[in-house]
């Protein structure tokens, strides 16, 4: 049976803008390149990006900013219960982020499943 499994998270972008919302822009749009990437190799089945806020502000003035984004992602997969198709999911999302290499990824919550 086809199950889709959920993961919600958020990662760590670190980059040079020149405002808070030109780096959360890029930080986004850069997080959403990776995403629609493993969306088209079919490595994941949906994702979205949810929000992106200032982690750490630069402390000179060529020093990066650290952006919180906000995500979440799905995968779709043939298992024989709910059980099953949460551990293989959750272990498929783990994968797939870390191929995308991803920084400081972290869930905020556990992995949701829907038949």
């Amino acid at each position: 049976m086809e199950f889709a499994v959920s993961r919600d998270g958020t990662t760590l972008v670190t980059l040079h803008g020149g405002s808070d919302t030109t780096a959360c822009d890029e930080a986004a749009e850069g997080l959403a390149a990776s995403l629609e990437t493993l969306e088209a190799e079919g490595t994941i089945a949906d994702w979205a990006i949810d929000d992106s806020e200032v982690y750490e502000h630069p402390t000179g003035p060529f020093d990066p900013y650290t952006i919180t984004v906000a995500f979440s992602v799905t995968v779709v997969i043939d298992a024989a219960d709910a059980d099953a198709a949460t551990a293989i999911g959750a272990d498929s999302i783990d994968a797939a982020l870390e191929d995308a290499d991803l920084d400081s990824v972290t869930y905020t919550s556990p992995a949701t499943v829907a038949p």
